[in-house]
Formats: C-alpha cells, structure tokens, sequence
C-alpha cells in the first residue's frame, strides 16, 4: 500500500472527528414567552422549527430565526410529529391526555382526539402509516390515523415509555425508563414484540437509530449513552455523556451521536464501528437545555432554553424548587459543524 493512499484512509478516519470538533455556538435566536418546553421538532419542506411550549407549539422560520406563528389550546404541550403525505401534523397535549391534529400549512387545529394519560412523545411510523404517541403516565402508546386523527388502537408497554424511533418497515423502538428497557413494536398489528435490558444504562430518555447498521442510541439520566443492537436485543457498548440528558440525534452521514444535557452542553460521539462509540467533543450551550433536534440537511443541531435566576428557599411542599425564569429569555440555539 502506498503511502498516498495510507494518508487519504488517514483521513477519511479522522474527518468526521475534525467536524465534530468543530461544533459551535453559531446563533441563538431570542423568541421570549412564557412557560417550560419540550421538545422540537423540524419540518424540513417549510423549513421551520416547531417548540413544544406549555399550553402551545411555537413555529420558527429558520431562515431567520423569528417567530411564524403558535397553535394554541395544549396543556403541557411535549412534541410534534409530521405526517408526509397528509398535510397534517400532531401534538401531545399531555395535561388532557390528547393529541391534537393541525393543518401544517395554515397551523390550524383540526381535532382533538383521545390519548393515554401523560401523553409525552410523538412520532410518524412510515412502515405502518401511523403516528404514535408515548403515554408515560399509562404505560401505554396510542396510534392514530394521520388522515383522519382518529384512535386505532392502544398498545400495553409495561412501564413508563420515553421517546420512539421507527425502523421504517413498520418496527418501531420505544426506551422503557422506569425499566431501563427498550421495546419493540409491531406498529402494524399493534402489538409488542419483544423487550431487552439496557443495563448499565438508567431512566433512559431520548432515542436515536442509525438504520444502516441497525444500531439505537439510548441516552441515559445516569451519564451514559448506550447503544444497542437492534437484531439480537442487546447493548454492545456504552459511551460517557452530560447529566441532565433528555435528548439524542445520530447523524448518517457524519456517523455523529449528538446528547443535549440539561447541565448546559450537548455530548459529541463518534460511532467508529458499530460496536464502538467514543466521545469526541462537548459543546457548552445553556442551563435547562435539555432537548435538541438535528437538520440532517445541513448538520446543524438546535437546541433552547432561558435564562434562570436563583431557585427560592425550599419549603415542606417544595424542598426543591426549581429557579425562576427570568421572562423574555427563552432562545432557540444554532450549533454549526
């Protein structure tokens, strides 16, 4: 082999790490508002970012970070899901236990239809033409058809679900964090197929896949990201990550695992193979920065928060308050490779 072509496979090794290296802070948009978020959700035909915002979805235009427009009437409003095809798209409404669908051009609500309690998650199944919310409070998923809005069925989890990744043929992921478990979901037939210990991993929240390699990505609230083969059920490595995490992201095409912590930093790693995961950089972003959505397009990861002041005195109902948010803060986050 020469030494030409010994140095460009050098290279080619090392250059996803550069560009993880490289990410920054490149922008924060300053949107203001009232009340907690969850999570976002990018719509990449109207290139915009949808924010789970309390009792309402805010929309941004990326293209300049300003606020379009917000659906209204969610309480405890936790994410958006779209369905292609449809022109309709759906929210958690957690505090009713509902799911609403809107008209994704004119942001319009459509219908309200009935959910688990504690409607968190969402997300589109393309496999089974589905959407599915994830009911932490009922240890449940609820599918819905995404013309109609309406119910289809519920599916028993047997514990507590977090976020859910589809496969694409109709197989979807779900992480269990009561149980420290992932499940398996025949989206098709509504059914669970099988289940699997993620140990060392605990309360696992976000979940990420990369399809090529059938590998999931669980990010754990005990500072772990834990990958998991989805063929044989089973983790084959574990990998350090931020505290506070309530998100993941995997990048294809950079063989980037992305993890936005609520300490203020979003974790880096690298898949190098599929059985190993290292860390590569972490990026400080802000206190209470906890979700995150990455724009496979342009590789830019977007995250948000507010500024907080200091946390009032602890009494016997709250001996643990949280900080107040200091009003008009609230920011949507650019990280740029």
């Amino acid at each position: 082999m020469s030494r030409r072509f010994l140095a460009l496979a050098a290279l080619l090794v090392i250059a996803p790490s550069l560009q993880a290296q490289g990410y920054h802070l490149a922008e924060s948009y300053t949107l203001g508002g009232t009340g907690g978020w969850d999570y976002l959700s990018i719509d990449t035909v109207g290139n915009r970012m949808f924010i789970a915002r309390s009792d309402r979805v805010m929309v941004v235009d990326l293209a300049k970070g300003t606020l379009l427009g917000e659906i209204a009437g969610l309480r405890q409003a936790h994410g958006v899901a779209f369905a292609p095809g449809t022109g309709h798209a759906f929210a958690t409404s957690g505090g009713d236990s509902s799911v609403v669908m809107f008209d994704v051009r004119t942001l319009q609500v459509i219908k309200r239809s009935p959910a688990g309690d504690d409607a968190d998650a969402i997300m589109y199944d393309p496999g089974s033409k589905r959407v599915f919310s994830f009911n932490g409070d009922a240890n449940t998923a609820s599918a819905f058809d995404p013309v109609s809005g309406d119910p289809v069925g519920t599916i028993a989890l047997g514990g507590k679900p977090e976020f859910g990744v589809a496969l694409g043929d109709g197989t979807v992921f779900v992480n269990i964090e009561d149980k420290g478990e992932i499940v398996q979901i025949d989206a098709k037939r509504l059914t669970v197929v099988r289940r699997w210990s993620i140990a060392p991993c605990e309360d696992p929240t976000g979940l990420a896949i990369d399809r090529a390699h059938q590998r999931l990505f669980s990010v754990c609230r005990n500072g772990l990201m834990a990958v998991s083969d989805l063929l044989k059920g089973k983790v084959v490595t574990t990998a350090p990550i931020g505290m506070g995490v309530d998100a993941a992201r995997f990048d294809p095409a950079t063989q980037l695992a992305f993890a936005s912590n609520g300490e203020g930093s979003i974790s880096v790693l690298r898949e190098v193979t599929p059985d190993s995961l290292v860390p590569v950089t972490t990026v400080a972003t802000k206190r209470g920065a906890r979700t995150m959505e990455l724009d496979l397009r342009t590789h830019r990861v977007y995250t948000a928060s507010a500024d907080f002041g200091p946390a009032p005195a602890p009494t016997e109902a709250q001996p643990r308050p949280r900080p107040q948010q200091v009003p008009g803060t609230f920011a949507l986050m650019v990280l740029e490779p």
